[in-house]
């Protein structure tokens, strides 16, 4: 099982400083991966009334590709990995050039991982429909592999048209694995079907079971080794050793391939609170990896 941490973007502010420093910091701690979440735009409550969202207009979020752009010059060994790009809301063959960019400048230490989100205000101001979000990341994962892949690429889909085009450079990895992040039957089905890995939205336990099944099933149904399927879990609960712990096993024991182990929502004031918590449980991270 690969430990990494999840980068604090909404803790952290606009401290560029910061970001290099626990970049390298979780590096050198050992650490296999860096997860960070993704939203372009907040929306503002005093506008939205009732707005009921995780987060809003005030909540800090870093860009994921630049930011892992910048990483990929003062780290060597550390993986990157969105969790997740809300892939619907922006341009296909954009995603696919940042994409492959992280991943050529880190040296394919990249791991793309998608999902449909769930803030229509921000699908509104980017220009694209909520509705239609889950069939068009279909459309869109299928349309990236080729241009992960092909030299020159011809497609005409149903929300996407590329006539003779490709990225050059092309990224190291060929394809760059794509997993989702889902928590609805159907966003299941299209793991199984369609995805080198997943974020289950919930923790070990009969909800997790439950996933993991409908999973398996639509990846056998699909011709797919469902035993191929990357799982990436997540810590978050806690930032004491022994629950740490606790969690890592249940994980391991749930089929976990990866997990990150976040110290956001804690009380961490700084990026060395951060960093001296992981110090503490690098012990305890080390002897699940």
């Amino acid at each position: 099982m690969r430990i990494g941490v999840v980068f604090p973007q909404t803790e952290l502010g606009g401290d560029v400083g910061a970001v290099r420093a626990f970049g390298q910091g979780v590096e050198a701690l050992g650490y296999d991966h860096l997860l960070a979440y993704d939203h372009v735009l907040g929306a503002d409550p005093a506008v939205h009334k009732g707005w009921s969202g995780y987060y809003d207009v005030d909540t800090t979020f870093h860009e994921p590709f630049v930011m892992f752009g910048y990483l990929a010059a003062a780290t060597t060994t550390l993986e990157f990995v969105t969790g997740v790009i809300i892939l619907p809301q922006r341009q296909t063959a954009l995603v696919a050039k940042q994409a492959a960019e992280v991943d050529l400048l880190s040296q394919g230490r990249f791991r793309l991982g998608v999902g449909i989100g769930w803030n229509a205000v921000e699908y509104d101001a980017l220009g694209e429909d909520f509705s239609v979000r889950g069939a068009r990341s279909e459309e869109q994962i299928e349309l990236m592999r080729r241009l992960w892949t092909e030299r020159s690429v011809t497609f005409e889909g149903r929300f996407d048209t590329v006539t003779g085009a490709g990225l050059s450079p092309l990224p190291v990895q060929r394809p760059i694995p794509v997993w989702i992040g889902a928590a609805s039957a159907r966003g299941y089905d299209r793991i199984g079907r369609l995805a080198d890995g997943w974020f289950p939205m919930t923790g070990p336990g009969p909800q997790l079971d439950k996933a993991r099944a409908a999973v398996r099933d639509a990846a056998v149904a699909a011709g797919r080794d469902p035993a191929a399927l990357g799982l990436q879990g997540q810590v978050r609960s806690s930032i004491e050793p022994d629950a740490v712990a606790a969690e890592l096993a249940a994980w391991a024991d749930a089929g976990a391939t990866h997990v990150a182990v976040s110290t956001m929502g804690h009380g961490l004031a700084t990026v060395d609170d951060h960093l001296a918590t992981l110090a503490a449980l690098a012990e305890v991270t080390a002897a699940r990896s």
